[in-house]
């Protein structure tokens, strides 16, 4: 069941939503060569501390961490640890809190000191298909249509779209019904109104769409050992249109 929020519900998520968007700035202050994954782990568990949140993912099935960090091959749920980013790297970031009863989720993808062009344009192209996805969020519309969105304009890139994790409805609970697979084709699905709040996540990878999870039960790898990116906003569906909450500006 599609759980619609009224506007006062939305107006809660609004503190949580920025929080998110916050830290994951915050955290793009601090990646740079020689950090390691599980320092930004303790920069974002700290500073939500601060802001009288809780982690969403720290113990949610089990998850160890507040943060998630995958690196390069690494599509989502990467575990922080003791690995030094290096020169060149491309670091995925997805981070959520809960704050007064509501929760907040958004991800981004970062360049690691200087990436080779093939490298910042899948960064890019992932951030974009996010955008272009986003516009179709939108009463009345089907929500295939983001969906077909994300691929249409990832796949004429060239790049492919990750089959096997999905974006999600947010609310109360980090993770809602709907899921928003990233392929599709349009006019399918339910109907989009006003009052859903959308967590619109592509995983986009610079080869083939296949992934893997090892052994550690959570990240999940490129099975051709290509790049991937990952971006995220939680999105509103408003009477006016979509309302990007874990937007800053």
């Amino acid at each position: 069941m599609i759980i619609l929020k009224s506007p006062q519900e939305i107006e809660r998520m609004r503190k949580p939503c920025r929080i998110v968007a916050e830290i994951l700035e915050l955290l793009k202050a601090s990646v740079r060569p020689g950090i390691t994954t599980s320092a930004l782990d303790k920069i974002a568990e700290r500073e939500a501390s601060v802001r009288g949140a809780l982690p969403a993912f720290k113990g949610y099935s089990g998850y160890k961490f507040a943060l998630c960090c995958s690196v390069n091959d690494q599509v989502v749920h990467g575990m922080p640890s003791n690995r030094e980013l290096l020169d060149g790297d491309i670091l995925s970031l997805d981070f959520g809190v809960l704050c007064d009863g509501f929760f907040g989720d958004a991800a981004v993808t970062l360049p690691v000191g200087k990436v080779d062009q093939s490298s910042q344009r899948l960064i890019d192209v992932t951030e974009q298909s996010l955008y272009s996805a986003i516009e179709f969020a939108v009463p009345g519309g089907r929500l295939s249509d983001i969906s077909s969105a994300v691929q249409s304009y990832v796949e004429t890139r060239g790049y492919s779209v990750v089959r096997d994790f999905v974006g999600h409805g947010i609310g109360r609970s980090l993770h809602e019904s709907p899921q928003i697979p990233n392929y599709g084709q349009p006019g399918k699905g339910p109907k989009l109104k006003p009052g859903m709040v959308l967590a619109i996540e592509p995983m986009i990878n610079e080869m083939g769409y296949e992934v893997n999870v090892l052994s550690d039960g959570w990240t999940a790898v490129t099975c051709d050992g290509g790049l991937s990116a990952h971006f995220e906003h939680t999105v509103a569906i408003t009477e006016n249109g979509p309302e990007i909450l874990t937007r800053l500006a």
